[in-house]
């Protein structure tokens, strides 16, 4: 893993079931691990244009590398997400990269809002 490419700085959130004043209980998104992370893949094949709801809508995804830690090993596709540059990311695979324990890489695609 080249060190030096490692340049990005991206926040893990998870998503909670938190609990208010008045004792509701909500789901929510914390921030659970930031990271610098090499950042790849953007435009890539798997990215294309949908129409939706009569407009033309970006499909961008990317990938995100990381250093292998026990905080980002437990993460998984289902309760996080990846925020970077103000972007909302969801995860939507992850590769242990031969469980060497020495880097994870995500595939992420952004969320339309």
């Amino acid at each position: 893993m080249d060190i030096v490419a490692l340049r990005s700085k991206v926040t893990f959130q998870k998503n909670e079931t938190v609990t208010d004043k008045y004792g509701n209980h909500k789901n929510a998104w914390t921030d659970y691990y930031t990271c610098f992370a090499t950042i790849g893949g953007e435009g890539l094949a798997s990215s294309k244009e949908e129409p939706v709801a009569g407009t033309t809508v970006e499909e961008a995804s990317m990938t995100v590398t990381v250093r292998y830690s026990a905080k980002a090993a437990a993460i998984t596709s289902t309760g996080f997400r990846v925020v970077f540059m103000g972007e909302l990311y969801n995860i939507e695979n992850i590769d242990h990269m031969n469980f060497r324990k020495r880097s994870l890489k995500f595939a992420c695609r952004r969320e339309r809002r």
